[in-house]
């Protein structure tokens, strides 16, 4: 394990010599890549030298604990905080989630239980919004649907950090934190709809995707075929006499863009090359969508009471993740936003898994 992270170490000085390097701030998505990779690096190394530092505060402790017993204790504090330092450097190197810094779309639909549904739908919104306002996160209501009663059949919501795309430091994005919201949530109360005082059981869904993020594409000159031809069309100077018409062809994807409008064979084809790179663009775009839509399918096929992982119990005021085993009795605190300690119970599990699977 040490010898990888001596690596990233030297791999973190490289990147800040790289970034005082004022030439490199002229490519601006260059300099932002490097400056990710820095942050991300930067709790590794800072760890590692808290790590080798505890280590040499212990063999100092030990030598002076052969002369003076009172340092003993200190010998066992220090080796109580390198164990400390070892488990959170282990943490530190898992591999992290690329898509931990990105903000989301929440989507929260009614499921069984008709207009009850709805209505704990209306309840699940209102935690959500109350936990974002907490940490300090901006909302937008996209879409809604209401229904009569005044829950939401369907609501979607754009959950943003106060930077917009991506967060301040890495791995606390909003994916990072709601990525474990999605899933089938279960609710057993007494509806306000039923005059017996009986408890139903109802459910909704939520729905967590990373919002896709303007791609980049990259036109390499060995992956492009560009033929020339005869313009075609109304006659004049140049047109229809000399070979000025320009068609490119993207090889790996098959995109083809041409144009003749222009007088010149290199204007046509700077044309063209505007016309392909936007076509490249839009395809990128369109499979990071794609991608995005699969991932938000797979939380949840049905949204059906048997594939719950979560259920809020109101006669208990009981909370319950069933992914986890998480179990707490302030359901009433977690409606209003308090989802933290939840939160990080489901963090702390996939931390664990991924750590037991390295």
């Amino acid at each position: 394990m040490f010898e990888a992270v001596e690596e990233l170490v030297g791999e973190h000085a490289d990147l800040e010599t790289k970034l005082a390097d004022p030439s490199v701030h002229a490519d601006q998505a260059n300099a932002r890549k490097l400056n990710k990779r820095y942050a991300e690096l930067t709790p590794i190394v800072a760890t590692y030298r808290s790590w080798k530092q505890t280590g040499d505060d212990i063999e100092t402790a030990r030598e002076l604990a052969h002369d003076d017993p009172d340092f003993a204790a200190e010998v066992k504090q220090l080796e109580k905080d390198r164990e400390g330092l070892t488990d959170r450097l282990r943490l530190l190197l898992v591999p992290r989630d690329p898509s931990d810094d990105k903000d989301v779309i929440l989507e929260i639909k009614a499921g069984a239980g008709g207009d009850e549904s709805a209505l704990f739908a209306g309840d699940l919104l209102r935690m959500y919004l109350r936990y974002a306002e907490r940490v300090g996160w901006k909302t937008e209501i996209i879409d809604a649907t209401e229904s009569e009663l005044g829950g939401y059949k369907d609501v979607q919501v754009a959950v943003k950090t106060k930077g917009g795309n991506g967060a301040t430091e890495p791995g606390q994005g909003v994916w990072a934190r709601l990525k474990y919201e999605g899933g089938v949530h279960r609710v057993q109360r007494v509806p306000a709809t039923e005059s017996a005082g009986r408890i139903h059981t109802s459910a909704a869904g939520v729905l967590v995707t990373p919002e896709a993020e303007e791609v980049e594409v990259e036109v390499h000159a060995n992956d492009l075929r560009i033929d020339v031809y005869r313009s075609s069309g109304p006659g004049g100077q140049s047109v229809n006499t000399t070979d000025s018409a320009v068609r490119i062809t993207h090889l790996p994807t098959g995109i083809v863009a041409s144009c003749q409008n222009e007088k010149s064979q290199l204007q046509n084809k700077e044309q063209a090359m505007r016309i392909l790179r936007s076509r490249l663009l839009a395809a990128a775009q369109e499979e990071a969508e794609s991608k995005a839509a699969d991932a938000r399918r797979s939380q949840v096929r049905t949204v059906d009471r048997s594939e719950k992982i979560r259920t809020y119990n109101f006669p208990e005021n009981r909370i319950s993740d069933h992914r986890v085993g998480f179990k707490a009795y302030n359901l009433d605190q977690v409606l209003d936003g308090d989802l933290d300690t939840m939160i990080q119970a489901c963090v702390d599990a996939d931390s664990a898994a991924k750590l037991a699977a390295a």
